[in-house]
């Protein structure tokens, strides 16, 4: 029996699957749209803040710009500046609900001097995911990153699950360490242990 190439099974996929070429996305985009009307609406609900675009460059981040989750402006988080913590969670991880209240709380604490960013990893349902912030309490902004597009992302690792927290340093130092935490103060001892004062 004569074996396909992968180019030929490619495309006989294709064929039987009724797709053209135009129909297939690259490995990583995501078709999940988060910021439509009903969406956008949504966010209006919650007290969640407006994604703003960073000010400078070298912060340690990949050049990824991901969408405000609910609308608002993209973020390139390569122009974010540290003390930044990243949160990557989703609406179906049972941690990341857990969680969010003590990063509101460390946000509400630590808020002026320490940026917070939540990263809507991987969740098919962003309007479960608006409706667990607005629960929260969360009034740090949201960005979406629907297609893991942040994973392995240099300097960020591979993502084996969440939560997860990415600290970057006022020097542009990042780390990636597993979250679950149960209070503020958890957080502020592990920002500390990566390098951002408080």
């Amino acid at each position: 029996m004569r074996l396909l190439r992968p180019a030929a099974l490619a495309a006989a996929v294709l064929v039987l699957a009724g797709c053209n070429a135009e129909d297939v996305r690259p490995p990583g985009r995501s078709s999940i749209d988060v910021d439509t009307p009903a969406l956008v609406k949504l966010k209006r609900q919650t007290d969640v803040a407006d994604c703003a675009p960073g000010t400078g460059t070298g912060a340690g981040l990949p050049d990824l710009t991901l969408p405000c989750l609910g609308g608002g402006p993209e973020v390139d988080l390569s122009t974010l500046r540290g003390p930044l913590v990243l949160n990557l969670w989703a609406s179906n991880c049972g941690p990341c609900r857990v969680e969010m209240p003590a990063i509101q709380e460390f946000h509400e604490r630590y808020g002026d001097r320490v940026g917070v960013l939540g990263v809507d990893y991987q969740d098919p349902q962003p309007a479960a995911a608006l409706e667990l912030a607005e629960r929260s309490g969360v009034t740090y902004p949201l960005v979406a990153d629907p297609g893991g597009d942040l994973n392995a992302n240099a300097p960020v690792p591979v993502i084996r699950g969440i939560p997860v927290f990415v600290f970057v340093t006022a020097d542009g130092e990042v780390s990636t360490v597993p979250g679950g935490i149960d209070s503020a103060d958890e957080l502020v001892e592990l920002a500390q242990q990566h390098g951002i004062a408080l």
